[in-house]
């Protein structure tokens, strides 16, 4: 049935109801994130997870080794400083999208 051959209120009624609907659905598509941020985001999950238990026997490693004296204290900071910007790097981004309102 064509909407033109409706009365004006009925006519009237059928837009309303199609635009409620057309406004609705475009929300629901732009709740849907982007192919690349849902893979970039993945990547960092899958990052964080590996680098986990890496960073926490690497940490007991180089404690062992400055108990012994045999690092120097300067890697075992830059070690430490690395590890907290690998898992920090996600708010550091987030602050540096703010800063600039990116």
């Amino acid at each position: 049935m064509v909407l033109g051959n409706r009365p004006d209120s009925a006519r009237r009624a059928a837009q309303t109801l199609l635009l409620t609907l057309c406004v609705c659905a475009s929300s629901v598509v732009f709740a849907q994130a982007s192919p690349v941020l849902t893979g970039a985001e993945s990547l960092q999950t899958n990052i964080l997870a590996w680098l986990t238990p890496i960073a926490v026997i690497f940490v007991m490693v180089l404690g062992v080794l400055a108990m012994a004296n045999q690092i120097s204290w300067g890697w075992v900071i830059g070690a430490i400083v690395g590890i907290g910007l690998a898992f920090g790097a996600p708010q550091i981004v987030a602050w540096v999208r703010d800063m600039f309102a990116v």
